[in-house]
């Protein structure tokens, strides 16, 4: 596989997509639109190695309309939860994806979150821009300190990590839920509580997080019973996979003022939002943007060339999903 055929779904940073030409048969997406079921059919049928991102839904009839020539399913991203992993596995297609890269980032924007919620900065800002606000008041567009306040993290892996470094300097106390302790010497740096049962640490705290993957065992992992384990002053943040939390029941709960108010990045049914949530004030909506920064699509671009160069070459690749993840 000295040249092989390379198809890419959307629209990747110029400087990517101009090393990826020169390294590889490389065919772009000419107007970076999602390709429906039918196109993603026709690129696996043709491809060696399809270069896929959240926005494409590799299912089990993509895998099953490949090619003998496609070997390799290298993700522009780090969730793999639109890639039937089950079906490439059965018909011997390595899957890759990005890792690490956009860690930082999506640390950065649950702060800014949480942040954002808490003090209602967005509400706050739409005022400014109605020509609603008619100058300093004692109990104008009352938030919340976060000082003292305690964050639960749901998954403390390494966005849950960076996430509880910069809460930690905001003077909020570290609480997590995990699949397993992290090491203690992370513990010690962090002075994070790890609760072993989610439904007891919900009910304590005044800020939750999900950082979280997607999989069939998160899926809805923040049901209707457990959200409404929340306190009422508390507010929900995630930037992980809409799919985590039962996104109907927020929206009541949040209509009701159930709970205080909550921060998100990422919906259940994106790009579609939940019509109740676009009319609600306690809640700031953002276009699934947590990684979007410049660094963070270039280390994305360079990891699926490395990726896919190793392969071609005969070599395993070095994000390759281990069958563990399945």
């Amino acid at each position: 596989m000295a040249r092989p055929l390379v198809i890419v779904t959307r629209k990747l940073p110029d400087a990517i997509e101009t090393r990826m030409m020169e390294l590889f048969d490389t065919r772009l997406s000419a107007d970076d639109a999602p390709m429906d079921q039918a196109a993603l059919q026709a690129a696996a049928r043709e491809a060696d190695v399809l270069v896929p991102t959240v926005t494409d839904r590799i299912d089990a009839a993509v895998v099953a309309a490949a090619g003998p020539r496609l070997k390799l399913i290298a993700n522009f991203g780090t969730g793999v939860d639109h890639i039937d992993l089950a079906a490439a596995r059965a018909k011997g297609i390595t899957v890759t994806n990005t890792p690490g890269v956009l860690t930082e980032d999506t640390a950065d924007m649950t702060m800014a979150l949480i942040l954002a919620t808490a003090r209602r900065l967005s509400e706050g800002e739409r005022v400014v821009r109605e020509h609603r606000w008619s100058g300093w008041a004692p109990t104008l567009m009352l938030g919340h300190r976060l000082w003292g306040k305690r964050l639960g993290i749901v998954g403390m892996g390494r966005i849950g990590q960076a996430l509880a470094r910069r809460a930690k300097g905001f003077g909020l106390a570290i609480h997590y839920h995990n699949r397993r302790r992290v090491p203690d010497e992370v513990a010690q740096e962090l002075e994070a509580t790890y609760w072993e049962s989610l439904d007891q640490m919900l009910a304590r705290m005044d800020i939750v997080s999900v950082n979280c993957p997607h999989t069939p065992a998160t899926y809805h992992l923040l049901s209707a019973r457990r959200l409404k384990m929340l306190r009422p002053s508390a507010i929900l943040v995630n930037t992980a996979r809409g799919g985590v939390v039962d996104e109907e029941t927020l929206a009541q709960m949040l209509h009701n003022r159930e709970i205080a108010g909550a921060g998100l990045d990422v919906y259940e049914h994106e790009p579609d939002i939940n019509p109740s949530l676009l009319t609600l004030d306690n809640v700031v909506l953002l276009p699934h943007m947590s990684s979007a920064t410049i660094e963070g699509r270039l280390d994305m671009g360079e990891k699926v060339i490395v990726n896919i160069k190793t392969f071609a070459d005969g070599h395993r690749p070095p994000d390759r999903i281990l069958e563990t993840m399945l």
